[in-house]
């Protein structure tokens, strides 16, 4: 370094291409590190996007030891940061920052930008929005470390490549004027669309006004954050003089200095396996070029290349694509020339015809011999199109073949399988004749590798290399291009193609040693300074301001040592009590939730103490756990308490061990599930509908694997004041007492899961709880390793905001999908019950791409093995989300889909072209999904109208939506006493085919009195249970003690008895009954025929007119003609409806049709 210029203590350098390769910028600052790092250590940081949250990046080595301190700054600040290193050489510090938490401030940001420096904004699109979000970002970041590091006496330079990054400059400048700024383009925003669009850049220059331009291109709000970046900051460079004019006219700021692009050759092999890796590189090339074309090549064949962006004009493709109609044309043979085409294009795989041949799997010839990857829309791709224009037909007889690569090398294309310089390494001779190319790096990797190469003086690099070579002989061809000479330089390139080919081997070598050497003088160890000065620039700047800059002192850190502790370290231990060896079968039948089915095991379970049976909630796990060991020892004794276990477990395992299915293998994702109310994982209808499936599919021995949630408070606990006001109780669920196990690795530990989230990794703890013979499992948020945040998702059903809900879903379906993979799970049908699972499709969709489907064909298999319940009968029911919400989570799954965000956007709409229109599981689920249903006949009509606008120009009656009527299970709702009947008078086959109507018929057989006396019974137990219930709830709320007795003398064993329990939304119509008072009154008053009414049931704590109906509905109980006669229990629960359907003489069901989709209560209680 010059003694002359000043040295920074700390360089910041950012990009969006850090870490991510994109294009020559990333080539930059890769090569450029290494020299770098040998300046300044490890106060040489980088900056870039986080794209992948925690998820993998090849280029990224992770290192949480970096800057402790300033991380826990971080986590208070909101900045979502991962340190690590650049897996390049010399192995630069790098800070990945994930900028989707400022998403939904987008507007506000923008609007300080405006207030600030006039940065116009409004018409960003996505992509301009995504980089000032990440340019903003990166201000902040390095302001926090400043802040944490650094101070005053630091002298500090933050350095940003292109407008993307131009906020964080803005930022800085405002913010933190102690750093200095440097800003380098490497095109201008104006610059390269006036070339795209076939203007004449360099001709009318000096008449250009970009900022009326940028109005006509459509780039307002780039070109703005670029001009305002540009004439802020402390250094402006470029990397070219031929980039430097645009600047001067465009910025209206002439660049302080000329970076130019260095470059560092050490990744290029050397001596043998330099040859080796050629050889094995043609061999490929000519194999795959064999195989598309269909007949063999020449052993001398020359192969060339063009590569980069597609940028048909401005790489000037569409000259070359005219030099080889020239070279085609010629009579002159002298050596067979094959042209590869290597630029990624809109492609979606490798062809699977061209796979067949590669693997011999194949002989026969091949339509469109010029793609090895499936690019869609085929007609409009400029590239195919203009070989149709210039007779370009790859017959052997020609002497030009063209092969067009539209995939991105990365050595798992499908077809070549090696990265792009291992094919590179291959190529007599590359090709790149810019229009606009402020530098071009790949001529120069061309060199470094030995390859001859072919550029224009419109290319920063092909001014800069004219003084070394400007004809194919001396290793670089430089041909003349300017706004009017397509026509000769297309000719001119055609000479120096064929002036190449007619070389003797000899020649050919001396241009390839001439080539290589040119690459060395470009090196970075030589351009570094360059960069230096313009530090030195930036840092005078600061100087200069130095009086206007007040002190921002260091934040203050204690430093507190570590010292050992004479507390007690807690871990958590699960405690199982010890039973008798003789009556070890209670364990077995308390882990396995058959028992919630099966009378004879919960009467098994009471038996043991009633009195604890019940106050333990009826949960046999807690009942075991709390009796006296001695007395489990007393009951291991008593016979007949022994012969009843082993008869239930006979019974227990009798069912367990019938033979296993194994198709159809269904995988079943539910948010929540209602199977017992010691498992508080549900709602309400929805979860005890998926709950009732689990036990169904178990009896019909079904090969099915269920995945929900665990949530650690469940839904809430309703208790309800004196006035009727609901109060929500949220109680935890302690897991040690729940019929659950963790599910644990091959190596006896936990399993966890790992998944990506934006900025931070997802640790997923997965129990299991066992349903009969269906594995039913329980994902878990709840871990130390988790933030604050993603705890939460799993504390409480339904709760919190609507991001939560989204990550709630995304644990569901993504999470779920993973769990399956992780445990080995194969499946052929996945189904989808609601629109809460529906990202399973996205996470299969990402598993089909990967495999080398295109997206269309991974569509086409999801589908077919995709079904998807609805059970929401209005379109306002249905989750949908914000697109920045979408944005946050998912902005990195289209690129992974091989589609764009607009496409992936479309996934989740009805009408895609709506910007407003949010993003619906519901309907991204019927996309992706072969079979849709609603759960009962109405439904189905009204799903169809609902859903009708996925398939226009169809009547609703043609829309493919069906309906299955939910049902309920047998077991869990039919009382004891009626199961008894039934299996003492029906035929002993009749649990075995519970759907047959002959065996309901041998009810009519059944004596009235037999039937009565069930019934009665069945009353009579129900009003022993709402009294004990009511006194205990009055007694709760504080309600006066003779207001208590009244109200129990008042309520009658005999009156007929009318019941209403369900969730209390308003479409339900609890109010109905009230609309005449006076006539309710005359009729639940009739001494004759006395009638009373029972209800229950919860509102959503966010839903006042649900609330509003129970409080209504209790004042109106506490008036003194009402009192006893109408009744409201609290806490509707799967017990209380079983006590209620069972016990009740009439089912009251009142909804405004159509919008209660099924309505299963009726059919328990029937």
């Amino acid at each position: 370094m010059s003694n002359n210029y000043l040295k920074p203590d700390y360089v910041f350098e950012t990009s969006w291409e850090v870490c991510n390769k994109m294009g020559g910028i990333h080539t930059v600052l890769s090569t450029k590190a290494l020299t770098l790092v040998e300046k300044f250590g490890d106060h040489m940081i980088f900056i870039g996007p986080d794209f992948l949250g925690s998820g993998k990046n090849r280029e990224f080595e992770a290192d949480d030891s970096l800057f402790p301190e300033w991380k826990e700054m971080l986590k208070n600040e909101g900045l979502r940061v991962r340190t690590g290193r650049w897996k390049v050489l010399g192995s630069p510090i790098t800070l990945l920052v994930d900028f989707s938490t400022f998403i939904p401030q987008k507007n506000d940001i923008l609007s300080q930008f405006w207030e600030l420096y006039k940065v116009d904004s409004l018409s960003g699109q996505w992509d301009y929005i995504e980089s000032m979000l990440f340019g903003f970002s990166v201000g902040k970041v390095i302001e926090s470390f400043y802040k944490c590091h650094l101070n005053i006496n630091h002298k500090v330079i933050a350095h940003f490549n292109e407008w993307m990054t131009g906020s964080g400059a803005l930022y800085l400048k405002n913010g933190l004027p102690q750093i200095g700024t440097i800003f380098t383009t490497h095109a201008t925003v104006v610059g390269r669309s006036l070339a795209g669009n076939g203007a004449h850049l360099y001709d009318d220059l000096l008449t250009f006004n970009a900022d009326l331009l940028s109005h006509d291109l459509g780039v307002v709000a780039k070109h703005s954050v670029e001009k305002k970046c540009a004439v802020n900051v402390d250094c402006f460079t470029t990397v070219s003089d031929i980039t430097a004019q645009e600047c001067a006219q465009f910025m209206e700021r002439k660049v302080d200095l000329i970076t130019p692009n260095g470059f560092e050759n050490n990744f290029v092999p050397t001596g043998e396996d330099f040859d080796t890796q050629r050889t094995k590189a043609r061999e490929k090339l000519k194999k795959v070029s064999e195989a598309l074309l269909g007949y063999k090549l020449a052993d001398d064949a020359l192969f060339i290349t063009h590569s980069g962006r597609y940028e048909y004009r401005n790489k000037g493709i569409d000259i070359f694509l005219d030099a080889l109609q020239h070279l085609n044309e010629k009579t002159d043979t002298s050596r067979e020339k094959v042209v590869f085409i290597l630029i990624p294009a809109n492609n979606y795989g490798a062809r699977k015809d061209l796979m067949a041949k590669l693997n011999d799997n194949s002989t026969e010839k091949l339509e469109n011999p010029f793609l090895t990857h499936g690019l869609n829309d085929l007609g409009y791709d400029p590239i195919i199109n203009k070989l149709q224009d210039i007779h370009l037909n790859n017959d052997q007889e020609d002497n030009i073949k063209l092969i067009f690569v539209p995939a991105y090398l990365n050595g798992n294309d499908g077809i070549f399988n090696l990265s792009y310089y291992d094919i590179l390494i291959g190529m007599d001779l590359t090709v790149f004749p810019s229009y606009y190319e402020p530098w071009g790096y790949t001529p120069l990797e061309s060199l470094a590798f030995h390859i001859p190469t072919i550029t224009t003086n419109l290319a920063g690099f092909g001014i800069w290399v004219t003084q070394y070579s400007s004809k194919i002989n001396e290793g670089v061809a430089v041909i003349e291009r300017n706004d009017h000479n397509d026509k000769e330089a297309a000719l001119n390139i055609a000479e120096s193609i064929c002036e190449f080919a007619e070389k003797p081997e000899t020649e050919i070598k001396q241009m390839r040693l001439k080539a290589q050497k040119i690459s060395s003088k470009v090196e970075w160890h030589t351009f570094i300074d360059y960069y230096l000065q313009s530090y030195d620039v930036a840092l005078h700047a600061v100087q200069n301001r130095q009086d206007q800059i007040g002190e921002i002192k260091q934040e203050k850190r204690i430093h507190v040592k570590a010292e050992k502790s004479s507390l007690p370290i807690w871990k958590r231990l699960f405690v199982k009590s010890k039973l008798p060896e003789r009556i070890q079968h209670l364990r077995d039948l308390s882990q396995n939730l058959w028992w919630t089915w099966n009378y004879q095991a919960t009467e098994l379970f009471e038996s043991i103490d009633k009195e604890i049976w019940i106050s333990c909630g009826k949960d046999p796990i807690k009942l075991l756990e709390r009796v006296n060991y001695d007395y489990l020892v007393e009951l291991a004794e008593t016979t007949d308490f022994v012969e009843e276990l082993d008869k239930v477990y006979a019974m227990f395992r009798s069912y367990m061990d019938r033979p296993a299915q194994s198709d159809p293998s269904i995988a079943y994702f539910s948010m929540e599930y209602g199977i017992n109310d010691v498992l508080k994982i549900y709602s309400g209808g929805l979860g005890v509908l998926a709950g009732d499936y689990l036990k169904e599919a178990s009896d019909s021995n079904v090969n099915m694997t269920a995945i929900g949630l665990l949530y650690k408070y469940g839904y809430f606990r309703q208790s309800l004041s004196v006035n009727g006001d609901q109060q929500a109780n949220f109680d935890k669920q302690e897991f040690s007492s729940l019929p659950i196990t963790e599910v644990k690795s091959k190596d006896g530990t936990p399993l966890i899961l790992h998944m990506s989230a934006p900025g931070r990794t997802v640790h997923v703890r997965v129990w299991r709880a066992d349903v009969g013979k269906i594995p039913l499992y329980l994902l878990d948020t709840d871990l130390d390793s988790n933030s604050e945040g993603d705890r939460q998702i799993t504390h409480s059903l339904y709760g919190g905001d609507w991001e939560n809900r989204l990550k709630q879903e995304i644990l569901l379906g993504m999470g779920g999908i993973q769990l399956l993979d992780t445990l080995g799970i194969t499946t052929n049908l996945f189904h989808c019950n609601e629109g809460h699972a529906a990202l399973i499709n996205i996470s299969r969709l990402m598993k089909y791409v990967n495999a080398e489907y295109s997206f269309y064909e991974a569509l086409e298999l999801v589908r077919a093995s995709s079904l998807f319940t609805t059970h929401t009968p209005v379109p306002a029911g249905h989750d949908k989300f914000d697109e920045d919400l979408i944005r946050v989570y998912f902005r990195h799954i289209p690129e992974r889909l091989q589609i764009s965000w607009e496409e992936f956007m479309a996934l989740g709409k009805e009408n895609p072209e709506d910007e407003h229109e949010k993003f619906s599981m519901s309907v991204l689920a019927v996309k992706t999904s072969q079979q849709i249903n609603g759960v009962s006949w109405l439904h189905g009509e009204v799903s169809r109208k609902m859903f009708g606008g996925l398939w226009k120009g169809f009547f609703p009656e043609e829309v493919p939506i069906g309906h299955v009527t939910n049902g309920v299970h047998f077991g869990t709702w039919t009382s004891s006493d009626w199961q008894r009947l039934y299996e003492d008078k029906f035929d002993p086959a009749f649990k075995s085919d519970l759907s047959n109507k002959d065996y309901w018929r041998q009810i009519q057989h059944v004596p009235d009195e037999d039937i009565w006396k069930v019934r009665t019974g069945l009353r009579t137990k129900l009003m022993d249970f709402v009294k004990n219930r009511m006194e205990k709830n009055m007694a709760n709320s504080h309600s006066d003690p003779s207001h208590i007795l009244e109200v129990l003398d008042s309520i009658d064993n005999n009156a007929l008895t009318i019941g209403f329990a369900r969730r209390f939304a308003t479409y339900k119509r609890a109010h109905l009954l009230f609309t005449d008072e006076k006539r309710l009154s005359e009729i639940v008053n009739n001494p004759e025929k006395p009638v009373q009414f029972i209800f229950a049931g919860k509102a959503h704590p966010a839903d006042g007119g649900g609330q509003a109906l129970i409080k209504h509905i209790v004042e109106i109980s506490q008036k003194p003609e009402f009192l006893g006669k109408i009744i409201f229990l609290e806490n509707y629960d799967m017990e209380l409806a079983k006590r209620l359907v069972s016990g009740v003489d009439i089912w009251l069901n009142t909804p405004t049709r159509p919008l209660e989709a099924s309505g299963t209560s009726g059919e328990k209680a029937r």
